[in-house]
């Protein structure tokens, strides 16, 4: 039985950790930090458990199935399953990951040397996706180029920024917005939607095993062992930086009290810091972190939509990274202006779907529990999508001095915004809550069935 080595597992831990942190794992924490100001810590609690805890469970869900997100969904129907992984991957994938990475790396470390020109991006998108390209062709080796090279450029690259933090904080924080004066673990927690590391390791699982199968190894328990403790460095990582930027974002407040966002303050704080070299620093750090990311999903993309579609993986690297090269030129404020509709609609029931495979056991049944939490999160997550994307200002609103009838779906609008949770970003919550506890009595209710046949069993 073939073993990996001491030295082969924590490649693969360093890779795993390099797939992850990519554009918005380095903009949106400083952000956080400056805004929270002082309630920095209780923000980023938040913030850790949906980009770092669910990050960490999923790729150990997918390790227990020995899968992709497919086979995780699979009690939900091979129909739902399918549409729902397909979202994932192509929201981490060419719609708005990959692309996002092409444009944080730009306008953060290239644009400040070259210019911010449509050009410019062009040109840069350019030979950014050929070198995507050329090593997503050879997913195999990606233990040895990711692993071994570019891993560990990244990770000795923001372990200098984050102690350059501790040692040379630019200033003192800020005042914290409203918002996380009132609810700054809930603001956090919803930030880490943004980092797309939830829906990254629905997609990196795959990834991970496949890396390990490479070295030869094939006994499913040794696959799951590995890809854990390969989550679990990452996670171990993730953590740092992602304390390190709150830091650096936290004591750069009298910098840049007026930021926009993390790349604006991720760059002061360079310039300021490191002088003219800061820039060059930070364009090979933001380079090498959003190119592992990248390599990542094409390659993971392109192995799913290989069994999907009449295409061979290669023909799919090349239409992927293409695809992505033409969306990145949209630039970065359209992207996450996108985006943030999409992810606040998927993210609810992949949450629910990552969790709930853990209780598994517990039921009589689990499509009896899967499947109506997941279509009340699906359901409500794209309610507050539609609420959080331009099409907010085509929905009824609520007035009072109109008779309830008059204005049904007015109304029934209003009483979402009532439920718990709801001012936080998190109105799918209490009504997944609710959905489990009527299955679980339906499910102890109901006798006990085999799924594979839906025939009674006893």
């Amino acid at each position: 039985m073939k073993h990996l080595s001491p030295k082969d597992i924590i490649a693969l831990g360093f890779m795993t950790f390099a797939l992850f942190v990519g554009a918005g794992n380095i903009i949106f924490p400083p952000m956080v930090g400056l805004q929270s100001g002082e309630h920095v810590w209780v923000a980023s609690l938040g913030f850790l458990i949906t980009a770092v805890g669910l990050p960490v469970i999923t790729v150990i869900a997918l390790a227990r199935v020995g899968g992709g997100v497919e086979a995780l969904s699979s009690p939900i129907g091979q129909r739902a399953g399918l549409i729902l992984a397909t979202l994932c991957y192509l929201s981490v994938g060419p719609l708005f990951a990959t692309p996002r990475t092409t444009t944080v790396s730009f306008e953060l470390g290239i644009a400040p040397l070259v210019g911010n020109s449509a050009l410019s991006l062009f040109i840069y998108s350019l030979v950014y996706f050929s070198l995507v390209i050329l090593v997503s062709l050879y997913p195999g080796k990606l233990l040895d180029s990711v692993g071994r090279f570019l891993a560990p450029i990244k990770i000795i690259s923001l372990a200098i920024l984050g102690l350059a933090a501790l040692v040379w904080p630019a200033g003192q924080h800020v005042p914290a917005l409203e918002v996380y004066q009132n609810i700054p673990f809930s603001k956090g927690f919803v930030e880490g939607y943004l980092t797309m590391d939830t829906l990254g390791a629905l997609v990196f699982g795959i990834v991970i095993v496949n890396a390990a199968r490479s070295r030869g190894v094939t006994s499913t328990r040794l696959l799951t062992r590995y890809t854990i403790i390969a989550g679990l460095i990452a996670g171990v990582g993730l953590t740092l930086v992602y304390l390190s930027l709150f830091n650096l974002g936290s004591t750069s407040g009298s910098l840049v009290p007026d930021a926009a966002n993390g790349a604006e303050i991720l760059h002061a704080y360079i310039q300021q810091t490191f002088g003219n070299y800061g820039s060059l620093f930070l364009a090979i750090l933001i380079f090498v972190a959003c190119m592992v990311t990248a390599i990542g999903l094409t390659c993971a993309c392109a192995e799913f939509f290989s069994k999907l579609v009449p295409l061979s993986y290669r023909q799919l690297v090349f239409i992927l990274a293409i695809f992505s090269m033409v969306v990145s030129n949209l630039g970065l404020s359209h992207l996450i202006k996108f985006s943030i509709p999409v992810l606040t609609a998927i993210y609810p029931p992949c949450i629910a779907l990552v969790v709930l495979s853990f209780t598994s056991r517990m039921w009589r049944s689990e499509r009896r529990i899967m499947m109506p939490v997941m279509l009340v999160t699906s359901l409500v997550g794209i309610l507050d999508g539609v609420k959080a994307s331009a099409l907010a200002d085509f929905l009824p609103v609520w007035d009072s001095t109109i008779p309830a009838q008059q204005q049904k779906f007015a109304w029934v609008l209003h009483q979402f915004e009532q439920v718990p949770g709801a001012e936080q970003g998190l109105t799918w919550l209490p009504f997944a809550l609710a959905a489990l506890v009527i299955a679980a009595i339906v499910d102890r209710v109901l006798p006990e069935f085999a799924e594979a046949t839906g025939t009674e069993s006893r």
